[in-house]
């Protein structure tokens, strides 16, 4: 048995007990932490606003785009409507050119002309 065991124990008398040693130490890092948490809030804000800029640029864009491909479709159509003219015109006058051409062998029949296939060959 330790005779002076009643003499030194910690829960019987500490006399530093009342200092905390660490006061300014934790009063510090609350502060380090706040700064570093507002560093990246800033940082993160920074982001944000280069993310928003870099989509409304990338929104410009599309939507220059769309008016392209709009006025491109009209543009399209203008000109199908044009090829469906023409195609229209052509289908008259190739049935206009086989009605001539029936009336020519008809006449040629009445007058005796042969035909030959190759007569519209130039």
């Amino acid at each position: 048995m330790n005779p002076y065991q009643h003499y030194y124990s910690p829960q019987h008398f500490d006399p530093y007990t009342q200092y905390d040693y660490h006061y300014y130490g934790q009063q510090q890092e609350p502060n380090d932490r706040q700064q570093g948490l507002e560093r990246r809030v800033n940082q993160l804000e920074r982001q944000s606003q280069q993310q928003k800029a870099e989509l409304d640029r990338q929104n410009k864009e599309i939507t220059r785009q769309n008016r392209e491909i709009t006025r491109l479709n009209r543009e399209i159509g203008r000109i199908n409507e044009e090829i469906q003219r023409l195609n229209l015109n052509d289908e008259r006058h190739t049935r206009r050119l086989n009605r001539l051409n029936q009336r020519l062998r008809t006449v040629e029949n009445r007058l005796n002309i042969p035909f030959s296939a190759t007569d519209g060959d130039f």
